[in-house]
């Protein structure tokens, strides 16, 4: 039995890729996210015997339980100290200071797991030139691991989003093997007609013929000045663009769902449901585009299931990374 920890857990897509490929020779025994709707679906879908864990920065190494995987999916953030005040022969506590990432190697310093997992935006490998990654992998080593990163798409995943993101495994250097096999992929052809709802989908997801209008403008003024914003409707036999949280994230990814559905709008709108049938896309259809399982619960508002799903992680990829990992770990003795 692997004991794990999630931090930086959001609604735990990366346990749940982890759980799907170890099965019953995992147990999580600690957690950690800061946002409390987060929290709410997290507890929901998981049934552990302790309560969640708040902020890791004013939480000790010291209490946190022994384990053998660190999951963690923590934020980009800038690290300023990166390359810019302290020279990269110096220490990680020095590379890492103000930075979350830091709470992630200082509890692994520590605790000496097995592997540790990393999972973040395929940006973070050009961050300041480079140096950003630089800190991280040396941080890393210099705590006893040996490095392979990868950057993957989740449309070669089984799902139809075009995600990319990098993907961090260390093992241990008493049981690094001398390469890691990422995965490949299924090379299965899935598109958005494959994780659509039933119909008839609910109007509230159909827009409003104003709201159209004003979308049309907007990228209509952009277009004017040589820029591609605005929104995008992509079609059913095609793949999503990257769900992200905020922004224009569920308008750059509309489709046009013809099938029957309700003209009588749900919510207080300004004009009519829009006669062209263009819609968003529904939370639980984000969650397919991600990977998650029908089984998964969703139980909050749209607005914060939009931002949880945005924010997460695609759990078949997580699920194809871990069960390489499994492999390694097999046949350490």
């Amino acid at each position: 039995m692997y004991k794990s920890i999630d931090l930086f857990a959001g609604i735990g897509g990366i346990r749940k890729g982890f759980d799907l490929a170890f099965g019953k020779q995992i147990s999580t025994v600690f957690v950690s996210e800061l946002d409390t709707f987060a929290q709410k679906t997290y507890t929901d879908n998981f049934n552990d015997k302790f309560d969640i864990a708040g902020d890791i920065t004013k939480i000790s190494e010291k209490d946190v339980p022994s384990f053998d995987i660190c999951l963690a999916g923590f934020p980009c953030q800038a690290f300023s100290m990166a390359g810019k005040h302290m020279g990269f022969n110096d220490d990680y506590k020095g590379l890492c200071r103000g930075t979350l990432f830091q709470d992630v190697v200082r509890i692994c310093e520590y605790h000496q797991p097995k592997v540790i997992f990393c999972e973040n935006v395929k940006g973070l490998t050009i961050h300041d030139k480079g140096k950003t990654f630089k800190v991280i992998t040396k941080a890393f080593e210099q705590i006893g691991y040996k490095v392979f990163s990868k950057i993957l798409n989740s449309k070669d995943f089984g799902v139809p989003q075009n995600r990319e993101r990098i993907y961090i495994v260390c093992f241990r250097n008493d049981m690094a093997p001398d390469d890691f096999n990422f995965p490949e992929g299924k090379g299965e052809s899935v598109c958005i007609r494959d994780i659509l709802d039933e119909a008839p989908v609910p109007s509230k997801y159909y827009l409003s013929d104003v709201y159209i209008e004003t979308l049309r403008r907007h990228k209509a003024r952009h277009a004017a000045k040589g820029n591609g914003f605005g929104y995008e409707i992509r079609p059913l036999d095609g793949i999503a663009g990257t769900i992200v949280c905020g922004g224009m994230g569920r308008e750059r990814n509309l489709i046009v769902d013809s099938r029957e559905h309700s003209m009588v709008p749900m919510t207080h709108i300004s004009g009519e449901i829009n006669k062209e049938d263009i819609r968003k896309m529904t939370p639980r259809e984000w969650a397919r585009l991600q990977g998650f399982p029908d089984s998964f619960k969703l139980n909050l508002s749209d607005t914060h299931l939009y931002k949880q799903m945005g924010n997460s992680v695609t759990v078949s990829v997580i699920e194809a990374i871990a069960k390489e990992i499994k492999k390694v770990l097999k046949n350490v003795r």
